[in-house]
């Protein structure tokens, strides 16, 4: 029972070093990220970050669809920020919007840790932007990953392998 045990661990350790790792999120040096920070940590200005970003949200999804390159996405921004003004607008408080090379601390999506850095972005900083930030990638389009994550049921993992190990252990 031991040497089968051995056996399926050593099979096990091969297929991990051979899994294909291509598919995995990678967010490209030339990308162009968008943030919204919020006021303060405060659970009023946390969902008034929300209900901007909603409103912000069809804008955005706009450019993702208009453009189809990383200039072209660059120039859809530019044209919809006075659309994006408009709508911040509504809601009687102060903000900024920069579109350019902003500071972004460290951040990890699926995993993967990005470094703090300067990064090409477009964001929103709303009154004194001290509070937490939502983000996502605007090129090439990871928001539309991002868009409606907090709707999604959670979800659970498991491995073949592991299955298999786990059925002749308990035997």
């Amino acid at each position: 029972m031991k040497k089968a045990i051995f056996i399926l661990f050593i099979l096990v350790v091969i297929l991990l070093t051979q899994i294909d790792k291509s598919d995995e999120l990678v967010i490209p040096k030339d990308a162009i990220r968008y943030r919204i920070i919020a006021n303060s940590n405060s659970e009023e200005d946390q969902n008034l970050k929300r209900e901007i970003n909603k409103e912000i949200e069809p804008v955005i999804n706009n450019v993702l669809l208009k453009a189809q390159s990383l200039n072209q996405t660059r120039l859809e921004i530019k044209k919809t920020i006075p659309e994006i003004e408009s709508k911040i607008q509504n809601f009687n408080v102060d903000y900024k919007i920069n579109y350019g090379n902003n500071y972004f601390p460290q951040k990890e999506l699926y995993g993967v840790v990005y470094p703090a850095g300067e990064y090409e972005s477009l964001v929103v900083t709303l009154g004194e932007g001290l509070g937490d930030n939502w983000w996502c990638v605007l090129f090439p389009p990871l928001c539309l990953i991002e868009a409606h994550e907090d709707e999604l049921d959670e979800v659970t993992y498991s491995f073949y392998t592991k299955k298999i190990i786990d059925k002749f252990i308990n035997k």
